[in-house]
Protein backbone atom coordinates (compact mmCIF):
# COMPACT_ATOMS: atom_id res chain seq x y z
CA UNK A 1 0.00 0.00 0.00
CA UNK A 2 1.32 3.32 -0.60
CA UNK A 3 2.10 5.55 1.90
CA UNK A 4 -0.20 8.63 1.44
CA UNK A 5 2.42 10.94 3.81
CA UNK A 6 5.28 9.60 1.98
CA UNK A 7 4.11 10.68 -1.52
CA UNK A 8 6.79 9.97 -4.67
CA UNK A 9 5.42 12.71 -6.47
CA UNK A 10 6.98 15.96 -7.68
CA UNK A 11 4.25 18.01 -6.22
CA UNK A 12 4.20 16.70 -2.98
CA UNK A 13 8.39 16.48 -2.89
CA UNK A 14 8.16 20.54 -4.22
CA UNK A 15 5.43 21.60 -2.09
CA UNK A 16 7.24 20.36 1.50
CA UNK A 17 10.50 21.94 0.45
CA UNK A 18 8.71 25.18 0.07
CA UNK A 19 6.71 25.15 2.86
CA UNK A 20 9.72 24.10 4.66
CA UNK A 21 11.77 27.25 3.56
CA UNK A 22 8.98 29.99 2.67
CA UNK A 23 10.75 29.99 -0.99
CA UNK A 24 10.03 29.10 -4.54
CA UNK A 25 13.16 29.42 -6.80
CA UNK A 26 14.79 26.38 -7.69
CA UNK A 27 17.29 27.28 -10.01
CA UNK A 28 17.80 25.40 -13.15
CA UNK A 29 14.53 23.91 -14.29
CA UNK A 30 16.77 21.01 -16.03
CA UNK A 31 16.50 18.86 -12.55
CA UNK A 32 13.04 18.48 -12.97
CA UNK A 33 12.82 15.71 -15.79
CA UNK A 34 15.53 13.87 -13.89
CA UNK A 35 13.33 14.18 -10.76
CA UNK A 36 10.34 13.16 -12.15
CA UNK A 37 12.08 9.64 -13.54
CA UNK A 38 13.38 9.24 -9.95
CA UNK A 39 10.57 9.59 -8.26
CA UNK A 40 8.89 6.95 -10.35
CA UNK A 41 11.69 4.50 -9.97
CA UNK A 42 10.80 5.09 -6.10
CA UNK A 43 7.66 4.37 -6.79
CA UNK A 44 6.97 1.52 -8.64
CA UNK A 45 10.24 -0.58 -8.50
CA UNK A 46 12.30 0.34 -5.45
CA UNK A 47 10.48 -1.94 -3.01
CA UNK A 48 11.26 0.77 -0.56
CA UNK A 49 10.11 -0.80 3.36
CA UNK A 50 8.49 2.24 5.41
CA UNK A 51 11.83 3.49 6.90
CA UNK A 52 13.33 3.73 3.41
CA UNK A 53 10.26 5.60 1.89
CA UNK A 54 10.49 8.02 4.92
CA UNK A 55 14.70 8.37 3.90
CA UNK A 56 14.38 8.85 0.37
CA UNK A 57 11.02 11.10 0.79
CA UNK A 58 13.12 13.23 3.67
CA UNK A 59 16.22 13.05 0.99
CA UNK A 60 14.56 14.31 -2.36
CA UNK A 61 13.26 17.05 0.34
CA UNK A 62 16.42 17.82 1.63
CA UNK A 63 17.97 18.06 -1.93
CA UNK A 64 15.30 20.68 -3.03
CA UNK A 65 15.15 22.69 0.45
CA UNK A 66 18.91 22.75 -0.19
CA UNK A 67 18.14 24.31 -4.00
CA UNK A 68 15.79 26.92 -2.26
CA UNK A 69 18.21 28.39 0.67
CA UNK A 70 21.16 28.29 -2.31
CA UNK A 71 18.98 29.98 -4.73
CA UNK A 72 18.40 32.69 -1.97
CA UNK A 73 21.90 33.19 -0.94
CA UNK A 74 22.93 33.65 -4.02
CA UNK A 75 20.38 36.20 -4.83
CA UNK A 76 20.97 38.01 -1.77
CA UNK A 77 24.88 38.22 -2.18
CA UNK A 78 25.71 37.88 -5.96
CA UNK A 79 29.23 38.19 -5.56
CA UNK A 80 28.78 33.98 -4.58
CA UNK A 81 29.24 34.17 -8.20
CA UNK A 82 32.64 35.87 -8.47
CA UNK A 83 34.52 32.96 -7.65
CA UNK A 84 36.38 30.68 -10.11
CA UNK A 85 36.74 27.13 -9.95
CA UNK A 86 40.12 27.30 -11.70
CA UNK A 87 42.55 24.40 -11.77
CA UNK A 88 40.87 21.83 -9.73
CA UNK A 89 42.52 18.58 -8.95
CA UNK A 90 40.00 15.49 -9.68
CA UNK A 91 40.84 12.00 -8.79
CA UNK A 92 38.83 9.60 -10.58
CA UNK A 93 38.79 5.50 -11.02
CA UNK A 94 36.93 2.52 -10.52
CA UNK A 95 35.25 2.52 -6.58
CA UNK A 96 37.76 0.99 -4.30
CA UNK A 97 40.98 1.93 -6.47
CA UNK A 98 42.25 4.37 -3.58
CA UNK A 99 40.51 7.27 -4.28
CA UNK A 100 39.18 8.21 -0.74
CA UNK A 101 42.72 7.41 0.53
CA UNK A 102 44.20 9.83 -1.88
CA UNK A 103 41.44 12.25 -1.48
CA UNK A 104 41.60 13.02 1.85
CA UNK A 105 45.94 12.62 1.77
CA UNK A 106 45.94 15.78 -0.36
CA UNK A 107 43.17 17.40 1.53
CA UNK A 108 45.18 17.64 4.46
CA UNK A 109 47.33 20.12 2.64
CA UNK A 110 45.26 23.62 4.30
CA UNK A 111 46.15 25.04 0.51
CA UNK A 112 44.06 22.91 -0.42
CA UNK A 113 39.81 23.16 -0.76
CA UNK A 114 37.76 20.20 -0.68
CA UNK A 115 34.48 18.95 0.54
CA UNK A 116 33.31 18.10 3.34
CA UNK A 117 30.75 15.58 3.84
CA UNK A 118 28.56 17.74 6.15
CA UNK A 119 28.74 20.09 3.01
CA UNK A 120 27.73 17.96 0.32
CA UNK A 121 24.65 17.31 2.22
CA UNK A 122 24.20 20.59 3.22
CA UNK A 123 25.82 22.94 0.73
CA UNK A 124 23.20 25.99 1.79
CA UNK A 125 23.83 27.03 5.93
CA UNK A 126 20.98 26.12 7.93
CA UNK A 127 18.55 29.48 9.18
CA UNK A 128 20.30 31.20 12.11
CA UNK A 129 23.58 28.60 11.93
CA UNK A 130 25.43 31.23 9.66
CA UNK A 131 28.91 32.28 11.88
CA UNK A 132 27.57 29.96 14.99
CA UNK A 133 30.87 28.57 17.17
CA UNK A 134 29.95 25.65 15.28
CA UNK A 135 28.15 24.99 12.63
CA UNK A 136 25.01 22.94 13.30
CA UNK A 137 25.32 21.20 9.70
CA UNK A 138 27.85 19.02 11.31
CA UNK A 139 26.00 17.73 14.57
CA UNK A 140 23.55 17.12 11.66
CA UNK A 141 25.31 15.01 9.86
CA UNK A 142 26.92 13.08 12.42
CA UNK A 143 23.37 11.76 13.55
CA UNK A 144 22.82 10.86 10.53
CA UNK A 145 26.02 9.11 10.49
CA UNK A 146 25.39 7.45 13.45
CA UNK A 147 21.90 6.49 12.04
CA UNK A 148 23.28 4.62 9.27
CA UNK A 149 25.89 2.84 11.34
CA UNK A 150 23.65 1.64 13.50
CA UNK A 151 21.06 0.28 10.79
CA UNK A 152 23.88 -1.14 9.22
CA UNK A 153 27.10 -1.63 11.04
CA UNK A 154 29.72 -2.99 8.82
CA UNK A 155 28.85 -0.06 6.95
CA UNK A 156 31.99 1.14 8.13
CA UNK A 157 34.02 -1.70 6.77
CA UNK A 158 33.12 -0.84 3.04
CA UNK A 159 33.82 2.90 3.44
CA UNK A 160 35.32 4.81 6.14
CA UNK A 161 32.21 7.30 7.57
CA UNK A 162 33.06 10.90 8.74
CA UNK A 163 30.44 13.64 8.86
CA UNK A 164 33.68 16.06 8.77
CA UNK A 165 36.02 14.31 6.40
CA UNK A 166 36.50 15.48 2.93
CA UNK A 167 33.85 13.14 0.62
CA UNK A 168 32.17 13.17 -2.94
CA UNK A 169 30.89 15.57 -4.60
CA UNK A 170 28.73 13.07 -6.57
CA UNK A 171 26.81 14.20 -3.70
CA UNK A 172 26.44 17.96 -5.00
CA UNK A 173 25.64 16.13 -8.38
CA UNK A 174 22.50 14.40 -7.11
CA UNK A 175 21.25 17.62 -6.22
CA UNK A 176 20.47 18.02 -10.02
CA UNK A 177 18.84 14.55 -10.31
CA UNK A 178 21.82 13.28 -12.53
CA UNK A 179 24.16 10.86 -9.84
CA UNK A 180 24.41 7.35 -9.66
CA UNK A 181 23.58 7.86 -5.88
CA UNK A 182 20.03 6.34 -5.78
CA UNK A 183 20.77 3.77 -7.91
CA UNK A 184 23.78 3.09 -5.37
CA UNK A 185 20.88 3.20 -2.30
CA UNK A 186 18.37 1.52 -4.12
CA UNK A 187 16.65 -0.51 -6.93
CA UNK A 188 15.66 2.34 -9.99
CA UNK A 189 16.50 0.56 -13.06
CA UNK A 190 14.36 2.64 -15.37
CA UNK A 191 15.76 6.09 -13.85
CA UNK A 192 19.33 4.71 -14.07
CA UNK A 193 19.17 3.23 -17.53
CA UNK A 194 17.60 6.74 -18.36
CA UNK A 195 19.96 8.73 -16.92
CA UNK A 196 22.79 7.18 -19.14
CA UNK A 197 21.28 8.36 -22.33
CA UNK A 198 21.52 11.65 -21.40
CA UNK A 199 23.48 14.71 -21.26
CA UNK A 200 24.53 15.56 -17.49
CA UNK A 201 25.88 18.71 -18.36
CA UNK A 202 23.38 19.96 -15.87
CA UNK A 203 24.82 18.23 -13.05
CA UNK A 204 27.94 19.84 -13.75
CA UNK A 205 26.77 22.87 -14.04
CA UNK A 206 25.48 22.75 -10.96
CA UNK A 207 28.13 21.15 -9.16
CA UNK A 208 30.33 24.55 -10.40
CA UNK A 209 28.09 26.68 -9.03
CA UNK A 210 28.00 24.97 -5.65
CA UNK A 211 31.63 24.94 -5.52
CA UNK A 212 31.05 28.85 -5.74
CA UNK A 213 29.19 28.48 -3.15
CA UNK A 214 31.13 26.61 -0.76
CA UNK A 215 34.12 28.63 -2.00
CA UNK A 216 32.22 31.69 -0.68
CA UNK A 217 31.38 30.22 2.15
CA UNK A 218 35.13 29.18 3.24
CA UNK A 219 36.72 32.34 2.85
CA UNK A 220 33.85 33.98 4.63
CA UNK A 221 35.20 30.92 7.60
CA UNK A 222 38.67 31.95 7.39
CA UNK A 223 39.89 29.48 4.92
CA UNK A 224 42.79 30.10 2.10
CA UNK A 225 42.98 27.49 0.11
CA UNK A 226 43.17 28.37 -3.55
CA UNK A 227 42.70 24.95 -5.54
CA UNK A 228 39.73 22.28 -4.61
CA UNK A 229 40.55 18.29 -4.80
CA UNK A 230 37.99 16.82 -5.71
CA UNK A 231 37.30 12.89 -5.85
CA UNK A 232 34.64 10.47 -7.36
CA UNK A 233 34.08 7.43 -9.74
CA UNK A 234 31.30 8.90 -11.12
CA UNK A 235 33.56 10.68 -12.60
CA UNK A 236 34.72 7.88 -14.88
CA UNK A 237 31.68 7.90 -17.20
CA UNK A 238 31.37 11.54 -17.82
CA UNK A 239 35.27 12.73 -18.27
CA UNK A 240 34.09 14.87 -21.43
CA UNK A 241 30.84 16.40 -19.63
CA UNK A 242 33.66 17.51 -16.82
CA UNK A 243 36.44 18.55 -19.16
CA UNK A 244 33.55 20.76 -20.79
CA UNK A 245 32.60 22.22 -17.39
CA UNK A 246 36.34 22.55 -16.27
CA UNK A 247 38.27 23.32 -18.91
CA UNK A 248 41.26 23.32 -16.76
CA UNK A 249 41.32 20.89 -14.45
CA UNK A 250 43.84 18.34 -13.78
CA UNK A 251 42.56 13.98 -13.34
CA UNK A 252 44.17 11.60 -11.54
CA UNK A 253 42.91 8.02 -12.63
CA UNK A 254 43.78 5.32 -10.48
CA UNK A 255 44.26 1.88 -11.86
CA UNK A 256 43.02 -1.59 -9.85
CA UNK A 257 42.09 -4.80 -10.96
CA UNK A 258 38.69 -4.93 -11.82
CA UNK A 259 38.45 -8.52 -10.48
CA UNK A 260 39.57 -7.58 -7.27
CA UNK A 261 37.58 -3.59 -7.32
CA UNK A 262 34.06 -4.43 -8.82
CA UNK A 263 33.07 -7.42 -6.92
CA UNK A 264 33.87 -5.04 -3.78
CA UNK A 265 31.79 -2.19 -5.09
CA UNK A 266 28.89 -4.41 -5.40
CA UNK A 267 29.43 -5.50 -1.90
CA UNK A 268 29.34 -2.08 -0.48
CA UNK A 269 25.84 -1.54 -2.50
CA UNK A 270 24.80 -4.33 -1.09
CA UNK A 271 25.08 -2.83 2.09
CA UNK A 272 23.52 0.69 1.30
CA UNK A 273 20.62 -0.79 -0.32
CA UNK A 274 19.66 -2.81 3.43
CA UNK A 275 19.11 0.48 4.86
CA UNK A 276 16.21 0.77 2.26
CA UNK A 277 14.40 -2.79 1.37
CA UNK A 278 13.65 -5.87 3.15
CA UNK A 279 14.02 -6.67 -1.15
CA UNK A 280 17.49 -6.91 -1.84
CA UNK A 281 19.14 -8.84 -4.58
CA UNK A 282 22.79 -9.41 -5.00
CA UNK A 283 23.02 -11.04 -8.04
CA UNK A 284 21.01 -8.18 -9.49
CA UNK A 285 23.68 -5.73 -7.65
CA UNK A 286 25.90 -7.33 -9.15
CA UNK A 287 24.97 -8.03 -12.86
CA UNK A 288 24.21 -3.92 -12.81
CA UNK A 289 27.86 -2.73 -11.67
CA UNK A 290 29.60 -5.04 -13.66
CA UNK A 291 27.90 -3.75 -16.81
CA UNK A 292 27.21 0.00 -15.79
CA UNK A 293 31.36 0.24 -14.45
CA UNK A 294 32.79 -1.47 -17.88
CA UNK A 295 30.57 0.96 -19.97
CA UNK A 296 32.15 3.83 -17.56
CA UNK A 297 35.72 2.63 -18.35
CA UNK A 298 34.82 2.43 -21.97
CA UNK A 299 33.77 6.13 -21.93
CA UNK A 300 36.72 6.80 -20.27
CA UNK A 301 38.76 5.69 -22.82
CA UNK A 302 36.46 7.49 -25.34
CA UNK A 303 36.39 10.94 -23.88
CA UNK A 304 40.89 10.52 -23.14
CA UNK A 305 41.16 11.04 -26.87
CA UNK A 306 43.15 14.06 -27.85
CA UNK A 307 43.43 15.25 -24.18
CA UNK A 308 45.77 13.10 -22.35
CA UNK A 309 47.84 15.88 -21.06
CA UNK A 310 45.25 17.24 -18.93
CA UNK A 311 45.48 13.37 -17.14
CA UNK A 312 47.87 11.19 -14.96
CA UNK A 313 47.55 7.34 -14.36
CA UNK A 314 48.38 6.19 -11.25
CA UNK A 315 48.51 1.99 -10.38
CA UNK A 316 46.68 1.48 -7.09
CA UNK A 317 49.73 -1.03 -5.58
CA UNK A 318 51.63 1.66 -5.90
CA UNK A 319 50.03 4.35 -4.44
CA UNK A 320 48.94 1.84 -1.52
CA UNK A 321 53.43 1.46 -1.32
CA UNK A 322 54.40 4.94 -1.88
CA UNK A 323 51.50 7.22 -1.54
CA UNK A 324 53.81 10.38 -0.52
CA UNK A 325 56.05 9.61 -3.72
CA UNK A 326 52.55 9.09 -5.54
CA UNK A 327 51.11 12.62 -4.07
CA UNK A 328 54.75 14.18 -5.16
CA UNK A 329 53.87 13.19 -8.82
CA UNK A 330 50.80 14.31 -8.66
CA UNK A 331 51.54 17.68 -7.66
CA UNK A 332 54.54 18.01 -10.31
CA UNK A 333 51.82 17.14 -12.80
CA UNK A 334 49.17 20.11 -10.94
CA UNK A 335 51.81 22.47 -11.02
CA UNK A 336 51.38 22.51 -6.94
CA UNK A 337 54.63 22.85 -4.58
CA UNK A 338 55.01 20.12 -2.07
CA UNK A 339 56.20 21.96 1.02
CA UNK A 340 57.68 20.28 4.38
CA UNK A 341 54.72 21.22 5.76
CA UNK A 342 51.95 20.14 3.56
CA UNK A 343 54.08 16.43 3.44
CA UNK A 344 53.64 16.67 7.12
CA UNK A 345 50.33 16.80 7.16
CA UNK A 346 49.63 14.19 5.16
CA UNK A 347 51.65 11.96 7.33
CA UNK A 348 49.95 12.66 9.84
CA UNK A 349 46.50 11.72 8.52
CA UNK A 350 48.07 8.84 7.19
CA UNK A 351 49.07 7.56 10.80
CA UNK A 352 45.61 8.20 12.04
CA UNK A 353 43.83 7.05 9.39
CA UNK A 354 45.58 3.72 8.82
CA UNK A 355 43.31 0.60 6.94
CA UNK A 356 43.40 -1.77 10.00
CA UNK A 357 41.75 0.54 12.08
CA UNK A 358 38.42 -0.21 10.41
CA UNK A 359 36.99 -3.37 10.15
CA UNK A 360 38.14 -6.36 7.34
CA UNK A 361 35.76 -5.69 4.31
CA UNK A 362 34.62 -9.46 3.51
CA UNK A 363 33.09 -10.67 0.12
CA UNK A 364 33.10 -13.20 -2.51
CA UNK A 365 32.60 -12.84 -6.23
CA UNK A 366 29.92 -15.85 -6.31
CA UNK A 367 27.99 -14.35 -3.96
CA UNK A 368 27.24 -11.37 -6.92
CA UNK A 369 26.98 -13.90 -9.41
CA UNK A 370 30.52 -12.66 -10.74
CA UNK A 371 33.60 -14.55 -11.53
CA UNK A 372 37.14 -13.71 -12.54
CA UNK A 373 37.04 -14.26 -16.39
CA UNK A 374 33.43 -12.68 -16.91
CA UNK A 375 35.02 -9.68 -15.40
CA UNK A 376 37.89 -9.83 -17.46
CA UNK A 377 36.13 -10.02 -20.42
CA UNK A 378 33.67 -7.19 -19.63
CA UNK A 379 37.09 -5.10 -18.80
CA UNK A 380 39.03 -6.38 -21.50
CA UNK A 381 39.33 -2.89 -22.87
CA UNK A 382 40.36 -1.64 -20.00
CA UNK A 383 42.83 -4.03 -18.89
CA UNK A 384 44.50 -3.91 -21.73
CA UNK A 385 44.92 -0.23 -20.91
CA UNK A 386 46.02 0.10 -17.68
CA UNK A 387 46.72 -3.53 -16.12
CA UNK A 388 48.85 -4.85 -19.29
CA UNK A 389 52.75 -6.16 -18.18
Amino acid sequence: MTDPVHRFEESAVQGAARERTGLSAFGDPAFHEPLRRLLHSLEHEAQLHAIGRATWFERIVGILVNRLRSEDWIARHPEILEARIERPLVIVGLPRTGTTMLHRMIAADSRMLSLRWYESRNPAPFPGGDGAPRDPRIDDAEREVAAMLEAVPDLLAAHPMDAFAPDEEIMLIEHAFTSWNPEAFCHVPSYASWLETQDVSSGYRHLDRMLQFLTWQKRRRGEDGRRWVLKAPYHQAFLDTLLAVFPDARVVLTHRDPVETVPSLASFVHTLHRLNSDSVDPLAIGAHWQRKLAWATRRSLAARAGREAHFLDLDYEELVEEPLACVARIYAFADLELTPGAQDSMKEWAVENARDRRPVHRYTLAEFGMTEESLQRDFAEYRARHLAG
